[in-house]
């Protein structure tokens, strides 16, 4: 089977990708950084969350020897000036604390409130999705870029069970349910992550 690496080992990341993989083609192999457990921490030091998908994009690809995934994704917020944004994953200071993250959120949010009833609580999420070769591969220097939004808005209190990060507390444009309120498939019709990956998928199974 035909392999390519995701850049991660978000195990909620991971399933989500293979799903949408797997629409469109069923002999690929999907890894994930667990698969190759010496690999080194990449920082994230890009200013943006194109250089930071690239950063990981291009260490993967060259140290696994496979065509390489990776996403970097955030919640920008209006009334917080776009912020957490690319800060998103490490918003309370501890990476990947999701109940930390929310919660410094939500209680900004309402600090903004008490002074603005009518505080505009929309949001998006953004996400950049890259794909990178090594330097063995036809492709090396290639890199792919693709771009996924979902815009939505910030409820008061966690809400659902299902989803990642900050996916209870947002609700998606024209529904009435929270990211982790819906099924996986229907998130993965309409989440930012799903949309850059349905552009980048045909390109990459192309190329694989």
């Amino acid at each position: 089977m035909k392999q390519v690496v995701l850049a991660t080992k978000n195990r909620g990341k991971i399933a989500e990708f293979e799903r949408l993989l797997h629409e469109l083609a069923d002999d690929i192999q999907v890894l994930g950084l667990t698969d190759f457990p010496d690999m080194p921490d990449v920082e994230e030091t890009g200013a943006t969350l194109t250089e930071n998908a690239l950063l990981k994009s291009r260490a993967v690809a060259e140290f696994s020897g496979l065509p390489a995934l990776a996403d970097d994704s955030g919640l920008f917020v209006d009334a917080l000036g776009g912020d957490p944004g690319v800060f998103s994953a490490r918003w309370a200071g501890e990476h990947g604390n999701d109940a930390a993250n929310t919660a410094k959120v939500l209680a900004q949010l309402a600090e903004l409130a008490a002074s603005n009833p009518d505080l505009d609580r929309s949001a998006s999420f953004r996400c950049v999705i890259s794909l990178s070769f090594p330097s063995t591969h036809p492709k090396a220097g290639e890199d792919l870029i693709e771009v996924g939004e979902m815009p939505g808005h910030l409820i008061q209190e966690v809400r659902g069970e299902g989803g990642f990060g900050y996916d209870p507390i947002f609700i998606p444009e024209g529904l009435a349910l929270t990211s982790a309120e819906i099924d996986a498939a229907q998130k993965d019709e309409i989440s930012h992550r799903g949309r850059a990956m349905r552009r980048i998928a045909p390109i990459l199974i192309d190329l694989l």
